[in-house]
C-alpha cells in the first residue's frame, strides 16, 4: 500500500485578517480571496512555492474552535520562534534537538491556532 500525501492545509480562524497578516509577516505568504463558504471568506495561498503544499484561511464564525496542525520547514527554528513572537505569535514548546539532529518547535499564532516549524537533519556527510 503507497502512502497519502498531505496535498493541502486549511487554517480555520474566526479572525481571517490577522491570521494573514501573521503568516505573510512569518513565512511570506501571500493570499488571494477567492469566494465565501458558510458566509466567511476563504483566502487561498500557495504557500509551498514549488516544494510544499498550497493551503487556505477559511473564516469562521466563531460557533466552531478555530484549528490548524501543520509543520512549515525553515532554515533557521530559534530564529523563526523569534520572528513568531515579532509577529504576535507565542512559542509554545521551544526549539529542540532530537536524536536524529531535526530541531523543531511548536508556535501559536494570534489565534491561538496550534503549528509547528523545524529544520531537518543535516545531510550525512560522505
Amino acid at each position: 500500500m503507497s502512502t497519502t500525501p498531505i496535498t493541502w492545509f486549511e487554517i480555520g480562524t474566526d479572525r481571517p485578517e490577522e491570521a494573514e497578516r501573521f503568516y505573510g509577516e512569518l513565512f511570506g505568504w501571500t493570499f488571494e480571496e477567492q469566494g465565501a463558504t458558510n458566509g466567511g471568506s476563504y483566502r487561498v495561498t500557495g504557500a509551498g512555492g514549488d516544494t510544499g503544499i498550497g493551503g487556505a484561511i477559511r473564516a469562521t464564525d466563531g460557533t466552531t474552535p478555530n484549528y490548524a496542525v501543520f509543520y512549515a520547514e525553515v532554515a533557521d527554528v530559534a530564529q523563526t520562534c523569534q520572528r513568531a513572537e515579532a509577529a504576535g505569535g507565542k512559542v509554545l514548546v521551544s526549539a529542540r534537538t532530537a536524536p536524529s539532529g531535526l530541531t523543531l518547535a511548536h508556535l501559536l499564532d494570534p489565534a491561538g491556532n496550534h503549528l509547528g516549524v523545524f529544520t531537518p537533519p543535516p545531510a550525512p556527510a560522505g
